[in-house]
Order: structure tokens, then C-alpha cells, then sequence
């Protein structure tokens, strides 16, 4: 860049000294950024949050750019100057392909859980659980989140996020004031009864009170356990908010806030209720997000409730789980999905598998279709009653059920330890829930498969999902029996 068009830039948008290898903020909230010869600027609020990231070239800003995001998170406050060479080397492992996975604010990494400085009952409860080594979100996301701080965290899928904000909150409690202290939120009852299981189950040793506050159960029955007393509740937001309406929910004491899949919460309409709850809760509030992704428009809404949070955000061509091996098979016709996943029954049927359709209506269908060609499956979506949705699923993880049909609903945080094949059926409506899904097929590490079906209809989707996570997804070869026996 010319010093000229440099010299413009810094007089246009108000940013003083910006030198070779610095950062500096302008009077606006403006900062331009010199890294590794390149110049960059962010504008607004975004330059102390490292939410928007223009790349200048010459009078013309591209389009917010992903790769860079991160670069401003936690850098700075409005009118500083320093130097930002020590981050030259944190660029290069962010953006190489051999990189470190994860760019984060906060540098402590805790190789062991023994390390963090944990109760030594809170530990018991973590090793009872089955974790032996932390997960590298569990090792630079449990101990910010003990220490008090807001923490925005991202990672995949099956990596232990929920694990990670419930030893932060586990670790914080006041066991002998039998109060409500945490409120964690999530978007579907499913995953906070899951989380109320982790939670109860890390806290074993603890004595830790949970209750989760879900919609389609007893009102009464909510009451009636509040009122005896919790440390902690986990739930859905209509239904933590008709408690804190009607009182039986006191916030009094509440001091740590945890929205998990922040990107679901924030979106198709959570977003009012959870603002309305946060209005209810005390001012000086721990604020965690977690999510497996991050979209922009999340990033920006948790300006609202947060205060300098800490960042530990994964780059999104690492976003696609290493070890679950993805496939495509060409079908052509919508009527031609059912005659292939029949052929593929027998296959399915060698580990557990789950299939994604995109309606409720649908998963009554394919349900009735393949029972009709005496195929056993499960199948559970939004519409049945919570009763029979548990008893489903308790079927499906003891294994007496192998298939399991079902919508998005089970595409978040529900951890079925079994699944080794996930099928989608349709193709995700948006790129974002692809992760999820396939998520579902190799928690930990584990290995897995996922199949899609792809009409001519998908090939945009397809692609738009291999973009997305920079992934090739190849077509399915005739040896797929072989490659769930070996995974």
C-alpha cells in the first residue's frame, strides 16, 4: 500500500500513528492494523470486539472476510497504540495449514485437569464422568470461566463444551446457600436435560442441587422444586421466563448466565426472550457463550450482555470434524431417497445410525414407509409429547432401537455415544446445521460417516456446504459396510 493511500486512510477514518507492525485506535472506534505487510481496518464498535474486518486495497474495502476476524478480538481499547508484531506468529498458526486450531485472548492452556486448580470434589466428579484429559476447548475454556470472566467459546461439536461451562459454574457455586446462583439456557429441551445430567453428574460429589425448567412438563411440578431450592437451573426460554414471571424464579442470587448454542439461541426468534430474561437477572452478571458455530450476527448481539469477554474461537475451515468421513450419493429424484435408503438398510443397521429429514410431516412418512417394508426404526420430532420423546430416546441409547429418524431437534448437543452414521435424508436447509448433524457421528474423536442424499435440487446446498467448511465431500463408494466396520 502506498503511503499516500495510507496516509488517506488514517486522515478518513481518524486513526493516528499507524506504523508498520502497530494498531491504533481512532477517536470513532476506528483502528487500522498493519500484520505481516498487510494493511487492515476495522470500523465502529467492532474494532474492540474483532467482530468485522475489512481487508483495504486501494479506495475499495471486500466484503467482511472470516480468515481475519479474530485478529482485533481482544486486542485493544479505543485511543491505544502498541505493537502487534507479537502476534505475527499467532497469524501465521491461525491461517497455516498446519496451524493451532484455536485463536484465543486468553493464553493459558491447561494440559490436565489436575492443573486448573479445581475443588478436589469437583474433580472426582470429573474423572467418575469418564474425561481423563481435558479437550483443548476444556483446556483454555474451564479456567477463564472460574475466574469470573465473560468467555465467548467456540468449538465443534462433541468436543466438551457443555462439560466446560458446567465445571466453570461447578466450581463458583456457594453449596451452602441452597439458591438459584447459574442459569443456563438452551434452545430445545432435549439438550438441557442433557446438560442438567452433566451437571448433575460432574456435581455428584458436590452435592449440587439442578433442576431443568422445560416446556410440555409440569408447570406445578416446576414450582414445587424451585420453591424447596436449587444452586443451579438449566432450560428452554419460555419457560425459564414464565418462572421468573411468575416469581417462582428468583434472580436474586443468580450470578452466572450461560446461553449454549448461542447461534440457535440468537436467531429464529430466541433473541427477544433472552434479552427479556437478561433485563430480569442483577447487573454485574457472569455472561458465557458457547456454540459450535458463530455466525457474525451472534458475535454482535452478545454486545449487549457482555463485558470483555474473553474469546477462544476456532477458524472455520477447522469447523468440519476431523475423523468423520463424508459422503454424497445422487439420487436424482426425490422419490428415488426412499428405494435408496432401503438398499442402504442393512448397512445402517450394523452400528446405530440417525436419519436428518427436514419436517416433522416427513419423519411421520419415512417412518410409516419403512416400517411398511418391515424395516425397524425409531422416530422422534417437535410434535410428539416429552414423555414419549424420552422414552425414544432412553430406547435409542440402551441400543434396543438402531435407527433413529428425527429434525433438527436432535441435531444440538444430544450425545447419543453409539452413533457411528448419520444420514441425511434431506440435505440441511442452512450450511450451519450440517455441523451439527454430522456432529452426532463422532463425538470425541471418534470416527464416523456421513451420507447425503442429493437431488439435483441440493447441488447448490452441496456446495454451498463444502464452501462453507472447506471440505470436500466425495461420492459414496460401493464399500460403505466396510467403512463403518472399521471406524
Amino acid at each position: 500500500m502506498a503511503k499516500k493511500q495510507l496516509a488517506d486512510l488514517v486522515r478518513r477514518f481518524g486513526v493516528k500513528n499507524c506504523d508498520r507492525g502497530k494498531v491504533a485506535m481512532g477517536t470513532g472506534g476506528e483502528a487500522a492494523v498493519d500484520l505481516q505487510g498487510q494493511r487492515w481496518l476495522c470500523r465502529g464498535e467492532a474494532a474492540t470486539r474483532g467482530f468485522w474486518v475489512w481487508k483495504f486495497t486501494g479506495d475499495l474495502f471486500c466484503e467482511p472476510t472470516f480468515h481475519y476476524y479474530s485478529v482485533m478480538a481482544g486486542m485493544s481499547t479505543e485511543g491505544s497504540q502498541f505493537d502487534a508484531k507479537q502476534y505475527d506468529s499467532k497469524m501465521n498458526d491461525l491461517l497455516g495449514t498446519d496451524g493451532e486450531e484455536f485463536f484465543t485472548s486468553y493464553d493459558e492452556v491447561h494440559e490436565s485437569f489436575d492443573a486448573m486448580g479445581l475443588q478436589e470434589n469437583l474433580l472426582r466428579g470429573i474423572y467418575a464422568y469418564g474425561f481423563e484429559k481435558p479437550s483443548a476447548i476444556q483446556q483454555r475454556g474451564i479456567v477463564p470461566f472460574c475466574k469470573g470472566l465473560d468467555v465467548i467459546q467456540q468449538a465443534q461439536s462433541g468436543t466438551g463444551k457443555t462439560a466446560t461451562f458446567c465445571s466453570g459454574i461447578l466450581q463458583q457455586l456457594d453449596y451452602g446457600l441452597v439458591e438459584c446462583q447459574a442459569l443456563v439456557l438452551a434452545p430445545t429441551r432435549e439438550l438441557a436435560q442433557q446438560i442438567e445430567k452433566v451437571m448433575r453428574a460432574l456435581g455428584d460429589y458436590l452435592g449440587v442441587k439442578v433442576h431443568a425448567c422445560v416446556g410440555g412438563t409440569s408447570v406445578r411440578e416446576d414450582q414445587r422444586i424451585l420453591s424447596s431450592g436449587v444452586h443451579v437451573v438449566v432450560g428452554t426460554p419460555g419457560r425459564v421466563f414464565d418462572m421468573l414471571r411468575r416469581q417462582s424464579l428468583r434472580p436474586d442470587y443468580i450470578k452466572m448466565f450461560v446461553l449454549d448454542e448461542a447461534d440457535e439461541m440468537l436467531s429464529r426468534g430466541f433473541k427477544d426472550q433472552i434479552y427479556d430474561i437478561f433485563q430480569l437477572l442483577p447487573p454485574k452478571i457472569q455472561v458465557g457463550v458457547f456454540s459450535a458455530t458463530m455466525p457474525p450476527e451472534a458475535l454482535e448481539i452478545t454486545r449487549k450482555f457482555m463485558n470483555k469477554p474473553v474469546r477462544i474461537l476456532v477458524k472455520r475451515d477447522e469447523l468440519t470434524l476431523e475423523g468423520i468421513k463424508q459422503f454424497y450419493v445422487n439420487v436424482e429424484k426425490e422419490e428415488w431417497k426412499l428405494e435408496t435408503l432401503c438398499d442402504l438398510y442393512e448397512t445402517l443397521a450394523i452400528t446405530q445410525s440417525v436419519i436428518f429429514v427436514n419436517t416433522r410431516r416427513k419423519v411421520d412418512w419415512l417412518t410409516d414407509k419403512m416400517r411398511s417394508r418391515d424395516h425397524t426404526v425409531s422416530a422422534t420430532h417437535g410434535d410428539m409429547d416429552q414423555n414419549t420423546r424420552d422414552i425414544i430416546m432412553r430406547e435409542f441409547r440402551s441400543g434396543s432401537s438402531r435407527v433413529l429418524i428425527t429434525t433438527d431437534l436432535l441435531a444440538r448437543g444430544i450425545d447419543v455415544q453409539q452413533v457411528s452414521l448419520v444420514i441425511n435424508y434431506d440435505l440441511p436447509t442452512q450450511p450451519e446445521n450440517y455441523l451439527h448433524r454430522i456432529g452426532r457421528s463422532g463425538r470425541f474423536g471418534r470416527k464416523g460417516v456421513a451420507i447425503n442424499f442429493v437431488t439435483k435440487d441440493d447441488d447448490r446446498m452441496l456446495f454451498d456446504i463444502q464452501r462453507f467448511y472447506n471440505v470436500v465431500i466425495e461420492e459414496l463408494p460401493a464399500n460403505v459396510a466396510d467403512l463403518l466396520i472399521y471406524t
